[in-house]
């Protein structure tokens, strides 16, 4: 029998939503009714397609490749036991590395299954102006997936007609600068359409497509035919600013008032929350989040044996950039001694009891189901982060340092210094350079999956300077150490030895993901020269 590639079976199998929720975000739709012929006939059918893109496709992209190569990569997290991870932080991950496999096929299957919903919708009879706002929940979804597609395989296929591939799965992928293109037109499409607010918890807005275009202009902002010239488009800087300015001036988000408070289940869709993948916790594979189980350190924790984070844990790297009193650490890596009054509740909480010799993951633990009732076994349905008002920000503040060495603007200032007073740091800012924002950066969405494309953008354009600090960071070393808690201090130990640990070669193709292999057995072009892609619209320009 004839195989074929995953980009064509995503488009053949059934586009279903088969699940239930304690809330009305995902509602039950019988797996029969969502046919291009009988469905998208009104605004309820246009919610219930939609609201699967906040879901089960994006599963196999959260469930270990989120932080495995967005933290694990940027050498934030430790795991040497844990093949999801390991590959990526020691830089040795080929066509064959599981999650990469996974990353690809979930990104594609965003990619498709909106396309499904935009030409579902665009066919419907309702008025225009009633569908381009779902039309545009589902462009963003899109334009989201292409600008993970970009940054982590550079050249990639674009394709917004699933019966294309269908009938021809083997093409050319286009250049990298064109699927910047593609996503940036999809994000300004939603910038457009969406509404101020949104119309249910958790749904995108107008605010969130201009949070996610502050950071894609950013990446793009970078890119040139020179990786080391030093400098950025000056006009996709301005862009990226007056994305960040629309959220920061006109939108109802802020910041919310406790760090720690953002990763617990009962504050999903908070007042930060731009755009988040929306989990359930019902018991059916695909619909939930099972970070926990990858994460928590014991049962004492999860109050079952699906706990399997021991040796999941922080580099000696990261550790380094903890301010004393920066309240970021004990939200994000459990030491010893810390104390979470939320797990174990009923007991009194729970204290980390473990030597001082490492840290385990805590974002994303979130205790048992007598702690919450939306926890079971490997499944919670804590929210995961796609965007938050603190990158925007960060964002902001980095479009307007542009090349310079550094920026005495007042506000880019301010907004720093909110997130380091929330963090209850009191040495404020009086100026930013880069190392200054790409700090924040590292801190503020630490195991949030985000550090490697901080690290990705920068090589854009000052390739050779990010070689050298991931050279700097000595993932070939085992520094033993020891940290202190109630500091935030780490220092090597005295009484231990260091180790080395074999990794890959630290050169220009780390920036670069392979693709996997199976997807190049099935289709050859992709590793033939890119073809530019044919525009069909015209770029949005009246967005500010």
């Amino acid at each position: 029998m004839k195989t074929i590639n995953s980009i064509t079976y995503i488009l053949i199998i059934a586009f279903t939503i088969g699940w239930t929720s304690c809330s009305d975000f995902l509602d039950t739709v019988p797996d029969d009714k969502i046919t291009g012929d009988n469905f998208y006939q009104n605004e309820d059918d246009f919610r219930a397609a939609t609201a699967a893109l906040y879901n089960v496709v994006w599963w196999d992209f959260n469930e270990k490749f989120y932080y495995g190569l967005g933290d694990g990569r940027a050498y934030n997290l430790y795991a040497p036991f844990s093949d999801y991870i390991y590959p990526f932080m020691d830089l040795t991950e080929s066509g064959i590395t599981g999650p990469l496999v996974q990353a690809w096929q979930s990104l594609y299957n965003v990619v498709q299954q909106s396309n499904k919903v935009v030409i579902g919708i665009s066919n419907s009879p309702l008025e225009e102006g009633v569908k381009n706002q779902y039309i545009a929940e589902a462009r963003m979804m899109r334009g989201t997936a292409y600008w993970y597609l970009a940054s982590l395989w550079g050249n990639v296929i674009i394709n917004e007609n699933p019966d294309e591939l269908v009938i021809n799965p083997i093409v050319n992928t286009s250049p990298l600068t064109d699927v910047y293109e593609y996503a940036m037109r999809d994000l300004e499409f939603a910038a457009k359409y969406l509404n101020e607010t949104s119309y249910q918890p958790g749904r995108l807005n107008k605010y969130s497509a201009f949070g996610m275009l502050s950071r894609i202009y950013l990446s793009r902002a970078g890119l040139s035919s020179n990786p080391n010239s030093g400098t950025r488009d000056a006009s996709y800087l301005e862009l990226a600013k007056k994305a960040a300015e629309k959220v920061i001036n006109e939108s109802d988000y802020t910041l919310m008032e406790k760090y720690e408070d953002l990763f617990m289940i009962d504050n999903n869709n908070n007042s930060e929350s731009m755009f988040a993948l929306q989990w359930v916790s019902n018991g059916e594979w695909g619909t939930n989040n099972p970070q926990q189980a990858f994460f928590a350190s014991g049962s004492q924790i999860t109050g079952d044996d699906a706990a399997w984070g021991y040796w999941t844990r922080a580099t000696y790297d990261v550790l380094l950039e903890y301010e004393e009193d920066d309240l970021r650490r004990r939200a994000t890596w459990m030491g010893q001694n810390d104390f979470y009054p939320e797990i174990n509740a009923a007991n009194g909480g729970y204290t980390h009891d473990i030597p001082n010799d490492f840290l385990n993951v805590k974002k994303g633990v979130v205790g048992s189901n007598k702690d919450n009732p939306l926890i079971f076994k490997q499944s919670s349905a804590l929210n995961t982060y796609m965007l938050r008002l603190a990158e925007v920000y960060l964002n902001y503040a980095e479009a307007v340092l542009g090349d310079a060495v550094s920026t005495n603007d007042a506000i880019a200032i301010e907004l720093v210094n909110r997130l380091r007073t929330r963090a209850g740091l009191t040495n404020a800012k009086t100026s930013l350079t880069y190392a200054d924002l790409i700090h924040e950066r590292r801190v503020e969405l630490c195991m949030e999956g985000q550090y490697w494309y901080d690290l990705v953008r920068r090589s854009y354009y000052q390739q050779q300077e990010v070689i050298n600090y991931i050279i700097g960071q000595q993932r070939g070393v085992i520094v033993p150490f020891i940290y202190e808690t109630s500091t935030n201090t780490v220092s090597v130990d005295p009484e231990g030895n260091e180790s080395s640990r074999a990794i890959g070669i630290i050169d220009a193709s780390i920036f670069l993901m392979p693709y996997p292999e199976s997807e190049v057995v099935q289709n050859p072009l992709l590793k033939q020269a890119p073809v530019p892609y044919a525009f069909t619209e015209e770029r949005i320009t009246d967005l500010f």
